[in-house]
């Protein structure tokens, strides 16, 4: 297989997945570590040749968050769920997009920080870089809420710039002004 290829999963109408790269039937599981590895896959409806990569990727993000450790909380779904259908949709999963690969940069940087300390076997053993993190579980809070403060401005400032372009656009079709734009 290429390098730019991706990896095909076949779902079969009895929901068994097949792996036409080893000829045999995966589990859900065997998926996940697929993802894991860093393998591009493609999982296709068998009948019908559909994508359904995504539903089966949010199958095990589902099975994953009713583990006993959610990543998502109740207000994250729910808003989540209140951007389909709104006029900001799109843009909230490029924001969503574009936040993850920042967040997996800056993890990538501190394991590359850690290992310049000599042997690491944090970067090899996630249950000690589990419990590096608790020690530095302060630090790291201080960081990401600089980079939530900082991500949240940027996606204000995107906002507003958005709103003052429309507003720039409707401006020769005679519109009465808004009542946060009165003088």
């Amino acid at each position: 297989m290429a390098d730019n290829e991706k990896r095909i999963i076949k779902k079969y109408p009895n929901r068994r997945l097949y792996d036409t790269a080893t000829s045999c039937y995966i589990t859900l599981d065997d998926v996940k570590q697929l993802v894991l590895d860093n393998v591009e896959i493609v999982v296709e409806d068998a009948k019908t040749h559909e994508d359904i990569t995504r539903s089966v990727l949010l199958q095990i993000i589902l099975e994953e968050e009713s583990g006993g450790a959610p990543m998502f909380s109740y207000d994250v779904l729910t808003q989540i769920i209140r951007f389909y259908g709104h006029a900001m949709q799109g843009l909230m999963g490029n924001y969503l997009e574009k936040n993850m690969q920042l967040f997996t940069q800056m993890q990538q940087r501190l394991q590359e920080q850690a290992k310049t300390v000599g042997e690491n076997p944090l970067a090899a053993n996630s249950n000690l870089w589990g419990e590096f993190m608790k020690f530095q579980a302060p630090a790291m809070q201080n960081m990401m809420t600089s980079y939530l403060e900082q991500s949240t401005n940027m996606f204000v400032d995107m906002q507003q710039q958005l709103q003052d372009k429309a507003k720039n656009m409707w401006t020769g079709f005679g519109f009465p002004p808004s009542g946060t734009d009165k003088k």
